[in-house]
This record gives C-alpha cells, sequence and structure tokens, in this order.
C-alpha cells in the first residue's frame, strides 16, 4: 500500500533565512521547553558573539505582533570552538492547534520570518512521528526527513542517538541541523524544526562521550534542547548519572551552559494533546534496579491517570528480536511499572530495524544479570533480564484493537546502517513476543491520534506502508 501524504508546502506557506544566512549560525528552530503548554513553545537561534540586539515576535489569527516573552541568552566559551550565543525566547500566548507566524529581527531588522504550529489541546486530533537513529547525516537520514517533513506531524518524537557519533556540537552542525533545520527542502535537508518542536531522548552516542578534555564539545544535548526540567534529581556517580572527566576550565564552561539542564533533562515529561509523555534515560550506564528512579517513573504514570493515553520514548529497547544489542534487556526490569501505569506503548531505538511487539505483560525474574565487557572488563554492555511473558495474540489491530498489555516499538531505522536484514525471512529467529519484523528498509513511525482512537503507521522510504494497527479505548 501506498501512503499518501499530504504536502507541508501546502498547508504551511513560509519564507525563511538561507542555512548560510551571516546572521545566524543556527537558525531559529522550536521546542517545547521547561514547562510545555498547548499556549507556548520555545524559539532558540544560535550567534556569533556580537553587540546585536536581538528582538523575537509573534503573532496569532488576531494579526497583531506580540513581543516573545522571558529572552535569554547563553554564551558558550567551550575549548577549540570560537565563542557564540544561544537565544532563546517564549511564545506564551498562543491559540492550540493553530498556526501562527514568527520573526527575529537583528538591529531591527527583520532576518527571519517563518509560519508554525502551535501545539494541540486535549480535545484536538494530532499526528507526531517517532523515529530513533536519525542522526547520522547519511542519505538515508535525509530520505526519512524528507518523508517525515510529507506527513505533516505536530511534532516529532526522537528515539535518541540525536547525532553520530559522540554527541558533540560540531557534529550537529554537519549531521543534524542542515537534515532538519534547512530553510527550504533540498538535496540535504528539510524545514522541519522552525515550524514544529523535536521532542528528544538521549541515546548512547548522545551522552556516552563524558571526557570533555578529548571532547570539550561533546553533551551537546545538554546545551541545544530546551526541555522539561521536572524529572528526578541525581548525584554524579550515583545510579542515573555518571561521572565527567574534565579539567576545571572544560567542566566550568559546560556546566554555566548547561545550567539547570544538567543532568536533569535526560529524565522527563510532559503531555500533548490528550496524550501523556515518559522520556527517559535508558543507557547502560543507568541502574534501573535503583528504587528512587523507578519510584520517579512509577508516580509519573500515577499521576496521569486520568489523560487518555500514555507513551513512553527511550532509546534502548528492552524487547527486540535483533540479534544485534540482544544483551542489552535492562530496560525490561521496568514492564511491571509501564503495565500498572497503563502504558499503550513504548517507542524505541537504537537497533536500526522495525519490530512492533504483541501487547505483552511481563514479569522479570529478580533483577537480571549484569553483563560488562571492554579491555578493562569493567564497561557495562547491559542487563540480561529473564522472566515470563504473557502474550495477546488475539489483537490484531483491525478486527480486535483492544490490546490486552503494553506494545513496544522498535523504530531505530530513521537513517544508520541497518540491523540483521537476514532476519526478516527468518522468523524462528524471533523472540515469541515479536509480531512484525521489518529490517531491509528505513522507515519511520507515524502515529495519528484522535480522542480514543489511535492509527499506528509504519513507512519505508519510499512511502509504503509496512505495517499498521489501529487501537480504541
Amino acid at each position: 500500500m501506498k501512503f499518501l501524504f499530504i504536502s507541508f508546502i501546502a498547508l504551511l506557506s513560509f519564507s525563511a533565512t538561507a542555512q548560510n544566512n551571516p546572521d545566524f549560525i543556527v537558525t531559529p528552530y522550536l521546542q517545547i521547553g521547561s514547562t510545555p503548554t498547548p499556549q507556548s513553545l520555545q524559539v532558540l537561534w544560535h550567534a556569533s558573539k556580537t553587540d546585536a540586539v536581538w528582538l523575537a515576535e509573534y503573532k496569532t489569527t488576531s494579526g497583531k505582533w506580540m513581543k516573545a516573552e522571558a529572552q535569554t541568552t547563553t554564551p558558550i566559551s567551550t575549548a577549540g570552538m570560537e565563542p557564540f550565543i544561544i537565544y532563546t525566547a517564549s511564545f506564551k500566548s498562543l491559540i492550540p492547534g493553530s498556526s501562527f507566524m514568527y520573526r527575529i529581527s537583528k538591529n531591527s531588522k527583520v532576518v527571519f520570518s517563518v509560519e508554525a504550529k502551535a501545539p494541540k489541546s486535549a480535545t484536538q486530533s494530532f499526528r507526531f512521528i517517532a523515529s530513533g537513529d536519525m542522526g547520522a547525516g547519511t542519505k538515508e537520514a535525509k530520505q526519512i526527513a524528507n518523508g517525515i517533513y510529507k506527513a505533516n506531524p505536530d511534532f516529532v518524537a526522537f528515539a535518541g542517538d540525536l547525532v553520530y557519533d559522540y554527541g558533540l556540537m560540531s557534529e550537529y552542525k554537519t549531521k543534524f541541523w542542515p537534515i532538519y533545520n534547512a530553510d527550504k527542502v533540498n538535496e540535504t535537508g528539510v524545514p522541519l524544526m522552525q515550524s514544529i518542536p523535536f521532542v528528544g531522548a538521549v541515546g548512547n552516542h548522545d551522552v556516552d562521550t563524558k571526557d570533555l578534555d578529548k571532547y570539550p564539545d561533546a553533551l551537546a544535548y545538554y546545551l541545544f534542547w530546551d526541555q522539561p526540567l521536572n524529572g528526578p534529581v541525581g548525584q554524579a556517580g550515583g545510579a542515573f548519572v555518571p561521572v565527567l572527566k574534565a579539567s576545571d576550565a572544560n567542566r566550568k564552561a559546560f556546566t554555566d551552559a548547561a545550567g539547570d539542564k544538567y543532568p536533569r533533562m535526560a529524565n522527563f515529561s510532559f503531555n500533548y494533546g490528550n496524550a501523556h509523555w515518559t522520556v527517559i534515560d535508558a543507557d547502560t550506564y543507568v541502574d534501573w534496579t535503583d528504587s528512587t528512579l523507578r519510584a520517579w517513573v512509577a508516580d509519573d504514570l500515577a499521576n496521569s491517570k486520568d489523560i487518555t493515553w500514555h507513551f513512553v520514548l527511550y532509546h534502548h529497547p528492552g524487547f527486540s528480536s535483533s540479534r544485534e544489542h540482544f544483551e542489552q534487556q535492562q530496560m525490561r526490569l521496568l514492564a511491571p511499572v509501564f503495565e500498572k501505569g497503563n502504558v499503550d506503548i513504548v517507542f524505541n531505538g537504537h537497533v536500526h530495524n522495525y519490530q512492533r511487539s504483541f501487547p505483552l505483560h511481563f514479569k522479570p525474574d529478580n533483577k537480571g544479570t549484569l553483563m560488562v565487557g571492554g579491555k578493562d572488563n569493567k564497561t557495562v554492555r547491559g542487563r540480561v533480564v529473564n522472566g515470563t511473558w504473557t502474550l495477546d495474540k488475539t489483537f490484531d489491530g483491525k478486527t480486535n484493537t483492544k490490546p490486552n498489555g503494553v506494545i513496544y516499538i522498535v523504530s531505530g531505522a530513521g537513517g544508520q546502517t541497518l540491523y540483521n536484514p537476514e532476519q526478516q525471512s527468518q522468523p524462528d529467529t524471533w523472540q515469541k513476543f515479536t509480531d512484525k519484523f521489518i529490517s531491509t528498509i528505513h522507515s519511520f513511525t507515524m502515529v495519528d491520534i484522535n480522542g480514543k482512537n489511535l492509527k499506528l503507521r509504519q513507512v519505508d522510504v519510499n512511502g509504503n506502508e509496512v505495517d499498521a494497527i489501529d487501537i480504541t479505548k
């Protein structure tokens, strides 16, 4: 089946500065911010350190330009890089679900203007894209970006590995901004982030590089993204915050720039439409046997029990049939928490293909076996978690659209080299919990929410629908 896209251009007219506009290092892009609401978005842009006076303005259907609220600056002074400034401003009076205009002026001259989408309210239908491992800068990543653009989503949920290979600011310059924050549709990328927000979960390629002396521009996630800060507070060397290696100067440069975002922005939650999202760090350094961390996830889900849909976003899948990364099962430990919290779908990346589980319930055996390796035999590779599962094989997403259990989606075919293409035609190699396995072509997950109805479609780089299910409440 060929999926019919609606052109984003037909729905959003825009005029934006060229990507190489000398006024910007990175042209404006949207984020949900630290305290997201249906009436608000954040706009960020990067520019050289100058004495220029910048102003962000926006207007809704009322037609009156308003000054953006709470405009701030964050100086970035990283060793080996030219200093620059990240500007942030808030649009706080948006009309949910409506288009709006915003513009950026430099020294009283408009240098950027674009039309964008306000977030949806709990009574409005919406579409989101979920995909991981899109930050490779490959031909396939660009094809996926073009497909997402044509699908005209309201936001993108990025399941980790936001940029390869080390999560560096310099890597964003070549593998991220040109693809997802281009000025227009071309062979390099698409103008997505200027008009809709991306929400990002951290992957191993985003946060595993912790040596700021070797890579002073590492951990760019904590500088370039603006997301909620309502997650658990951790301490370096604890259950979910690794220890940084850095000289005093490099440490200060990073922590001054990251501010409150480090390390708290690795775990957070937010609402969009009638859905609640829990976004967590699933990296191997995180100890999910820690009671404080598990309690935060449980409480977050319990506090959102009156919201219709519940989604969880993280990088490393607990339920995967791929031979690659099979030992990294640590996230299975949270299955009982997800089930008690009435989670509908868990979205993952890390494994570079598409997999959909049967709706399942899982009971782990004890705490699992920690796997270590590396030259020093101390590097944590993951945790093997055995247990028992109960599968709902009566759910088919067509005639039976009410699943009994959590559905786990691996959507890691966002641009990086595909894993285990041979397994697609070898169902005997799949785990019993796997219902669908597509590993011979890159693809992304598209979800439409309309009240108590959900449509999930997996779309490949050619626009073909390779999987589809409906869920009803």
